[in-house]
């Protein structure tokens, strides 16, 4: 399975691809529309939203923010993976797997050692990281559609290679970098591909300094003239960043603000205190 990967600035390519998912028109409308901005530096989760390779409207190869997850009617739980054995066939991604393919840039993934106890239950263990042997950049090989007006996508997973079996019965479908453009190609046909999937992946557990490293904010880029960070609280309260480029002028709040309610929070600052750091609680 994948449930859980990792971003942080270890290439420039990394860098550039999270800065055109933040600069994208898409991105100010999941935070205008929807409260949801995109996430580009620590341990993703599903419905976040985070950068995706994908092809445009013309077929070129672009990044998209992509909330994680599909969803289905009367179900509250998104599809977070689907597997590349299947999903050919299944209805939920047989379109996808056809003509909607993408990648999802990670640093590494997250997995958790499962075993049965004595008792004959499985239990869950030790936390692994785990990337592909020799690379900086894992990239995760996924299916995309859109709900709503705004793209979603899931995770492909496959059989684990024999090192990972000892862990886990599952592992992500993974590509080299020069097979993301074959891949996300709607003319290509996906199962041609799949012999190139990486199997030979080298992994770690989890120290309890990698545990903590969260990220220590979040940074989106207006297009006009203000940059905003939400840093999350340390301890009751978070604080508010906003600089005017213009000016160059900047204030610094403290108030009781949730990662949930910050975009409501830019909605309001955005538009109605256009030069200047206003907020009550």
């Amino acid at each position: 399975m994948c449930t859980h990967f990792y971003l942080q600035y270890q290439s420039q390519e990394l860098k550039d691809i999270m800065q055109e998912a933040v600069d994208s028109k898409l991105a100010h409308r999941l935070i205008h529309e929807r409260a949801k901005t995109v996430k580009t530096y620590g341990e993703i989760r599903p419905t976040d939203v985070v950068p995706v390779i994908a092809p445009n409207s013309r077929g070129i190869r672009a990044v998209f923010p992509m909330q994680w997850g599909f969803h289905l009617p009367k179900s509250d739980k998104p599809l977070v993976n689907a597997r590349c054995e299947t999903a050919a066939t299944k209805p939920t991604f047989k379109d996808a797997w056809q003509s909607h393919r993408c990648i999802i840039p990670a640093s590494y993934y997250f997995e958790w050692e499962h075993f049965k106890s004595s008792d004959g239950k499985v239990k869950t263990g030790d936390k692994y990281i785990i990337q592909p042997d020799g690379s900086t950049v894992t990239w995760l090989c996924g299916l995309y559609r859109i709900e709503d007006t705004i793209p979603v996508f899931t995770v492909l997973t496959r059989e684990p290679s024999e090192e990972l079996r000892r862990i886990h019965d599952r592992m992500p479908l993974i590509m080299p970098e020069e097979k993301i453009n074959e891949w996300i190609s709607p003319d290509s046909k996906p199962e041609d591909i799949l012999p190139y999937a990486l199997t030979n992946l080298i992994m770690k557990k989890t120290t309890e300094n990698e545990e903590n490293d969260e990220p220590k904010g979040f940074v989106f880029l207006d297009n006009y003239e203000y940059s905003f960070i939400y840093v999350p609280p340390l301890t009751s309260g978070a604080c508010l960043f906003d600089f005017s480029r213009r000016s160059g002028a900047a204030m610094v709040m403290t108030s009781t603000v949730t990662q949930s309610s910050f975009g409501d929070l830019f909605k309001q600052h955005h538009y109605q205190h256009s030069h200047r750091c206003c907020f009550c609680n």
